[in-house]
């Protein structure tokens, strides 16, 4: 088909097949042609679903990408530390990229993507899926459309979750800043984002506090054991139990995929990789370094302020407060629901957004933020733009902000966000 776009994937994990199959529903709009990834059974789980044959399929990103370009765009879905040299090389080879959050651990590598897209006249839409979300999109539309009068203030809450915080930011991927990034820009650039995007302004100065208060060797239970599996005294009542959550709950695709690094792992894969990997370790015996808790208070021009608040002993869904000259919303992320009160009238209207099934792991659908994204990458490709695009120029800025609320929290002072970029 004529306006069929051909996608390269770069980085086959969970995030990466997720794009993919979601590119593989829309079969008119999408079709994808070669996969980059160095964990074979992901690879050959990849090239079976989308009838990949072997020359189209790499270890590693190079060989695909030292190629003359033959598709119109890459899919780039590496770890964090991993995002800047495969970039950069698409964005050489004049690719239009969808680059999953954050940019890059480092500042000056998200300045240099950034620049290196401008200069080349290319497209690099960042993954900040909440933008694409209908909750999200109401708020918007609310707050454009003047029902709250002039907007004064946003509180945000991410209360992440204890067992989603153990598996992510204690035994996965992202528990060690010096290999990932800090917790703050891993998981809540989304949120940066999306305050952001909501005043549609520039931030001024930050100010943060957060540590590492639980999850550490001072708070591990006498008689644990280094791995769950080995028999640990506590583990009938632990919410942390690696062998319940892993082995024993035979429904947790996200748990047992990413403990495995497999697409279709079986029991015994999982039970290897509960026995050999830090998925099994006792989670106050990892080598987690981010922090279970911190807050960030913004200022944006014209003295709008925001909080936001991001703790890992919580329900796992995100809340919002938006408050204006002329009336309040309040909404809660995972029913999807939004109340607004307007103070002239004293009355309160509850707006029920579609897709209230707000599945908010790194596997679901992020509530139809995945999706979302995928059909505005298509248009985007197509020469269309959507209100909720967040190009890699408007990614760059969000995520200074994040990078001075770090140094706020180090250093324990206000951060001028002039200061910090110049």
């Amino acid at each position: 088909m004529e306006n069929v776009k051909k996608l390269i994937l770069v980085g086959g994990g969970n995030r990466g097949k997720r794009y993919t199959d979601i590119a593989l529903e829309m079969p008119e709009k999408f079709k994808v042609v070669a996969v980059a990834e160095p964990i074979a059974e992901r690879r050959d789980v990849l090239a079976r679903i989308h009838g990949l044959p072997e020359s189209a399929c790499f270890e590693s990103w190079e060989p695909v990408l030292e190629k003359e370009k033959f598709a119109d765009a890459v899919i780039i879905a590496t770890m964090d530390r991993d995002h800047f040299a495969p970039a950069m090389a698409a964005i050489e080879k004049g690719y239009d990229l969808l680059l999953e959050k954050p940019i890059s651990p480092l500042p000056e590598e998200c300045r240099a993507l950034t620049e290196a897209a401008q200069k080349k006249g290319v497209s690099v839409l960042i993954c900040h899926v909440l933008r694409y979300t209908p909750f999200c999109r109401t708020l918007r539309k609310l707050i454009d459309g003047g029902r709250i009068g002039q907007l004064v203030n946003i509180e945000l809450t991410e209360p992440v979750g204890n067992v989603h915080q153990s598996h992510s930011f204690v035994r996965g991927n992202w528990g060690n800043s010096d290999r990932s990034s800090p917790m703050l820009l891993q998981k809540s650039c989304h949120d940066m984002d999306i305050l952001q995007w909501l005043i549609g302004k520039e931030c001024r100065r930050v100010s943060s506090f957060g540590s590492l208060t639980h999850f550490c060797r001072a708070n591990k239970p006498e008689g644990a054991p280094e791995f769950c599996i080995e028999g640990c005294p506590h583990g009938e009542t632990c919410p942390y139990n690696a062998v319940r959550l892993y082995l024993d709950d035979k429904g947790n695709d996200w748990f047992r995929t990413a403990s495995t690094h497999m697409h279709e792992p079986g029991d015994a894969d999982v039970e290897k990789a509960i026995r050999t990997s830090n998925y099994g370790r006792c989670v106050y015996s990892c080598d987690n370094d981010v922090v279970d808790h911190q807050v960030v208070n913004l200022e944006f021009e014209g003295g709008i302020t925001c909080g936001f608040t991001m703790c890992a002993f919580g329900n796992g869904a995100r809340s919002i407060r938006v408050m204006g000259t002329k009336g309040e919303i309040r909404g809660e992320f995972k029913d999807a629901t939004v109340d607004l009160y307007e103070f002239e009238t004293k009355t309160h209207t509850e707006i029920r957004v579609a897709d209230a099934a707000f599945d908010d792991s790194i596997v679901g659908g992020h509530g139809g933020g995945d999706n979302g994204i995928m059909h505005a990458f298509y248009e985007l490709l197509c020469g269309r733009e959507d209100v909720s695009l967040c190009d890699i120029s408007v990614s760059c800025k969000n995520h200074m902000i994040v990078f001075a609320a770090e140094r706020a929290r180090t250093e324990g002072r206000v951060v001028s966000l002039d200061e910090f970029t110049k």
